[in-house]
């Protein structure tokens, strides 16, 4: 019984999807049969009584075709556009932000590796100090017990 309320919450999201995509396949149909139809009409100039010719010329269909073609490839182009164009944005971005990261860890680096020789620095400066302090520390005991 659990399954049955997880395939009613992913039914909404599914028939939106499925929607989209007949709505998208319905538009390429309908430019379709216009762009046909368009091609179908006869010439304005050809007189309606005559019998229609028996079959179209090849280069007549490869024009027809092509037009075709040009036309749904138009409509492809406008559709996706956007989203192309977002794409090759958010590529950019991301090129940018590639650059700044690697910008960044150089720099951190840089930050780490000065800091290692103030420490070590540090360190030597420190038993400087700790070895004069135990030198006057000996010679006055030195001088107390002399």
């Amino acid at each position: 019984m659990n399954a049955i309320p997880s395939e009613k919450a992913d039914t909404p999201e599914i028939d939106e999807n499925l929607a989209a995509v007949s709505e998208v396949e319905a538009g390429i149909r309908d430019f379709v049969r216009n762009d046909i139809a368009y091609l179908r009409r006869p010439s304005s100039g050809a007189p309606s009584t005559e019998a229609p010719a028996a079959a179209p010329s090849a280069s007549a269909l490869d024009a027809s075709a092509e037009a075709t073609v040009s036309n749904v490839n138009s409509l492809i182009q406008r559709v996706a556009g956007t989203s192309l164009a977002e794409i090759e944005n958010l590529i950019g971005e991301l090129e940018a932000l590639r650059d700044l990261l690697h910008a960044e860890g150089q720099r951190v680096q840089r930050e780490i590796s000065g800091y290692a020789q103030l420490s070590q620095q540090a360190m030597k400066s420190t038993r400087m100090i700790a070895d004069n302090v135990s030198q006057w520390k000996r010679s006055a005991e030195n001088l107390r017990n002399g």
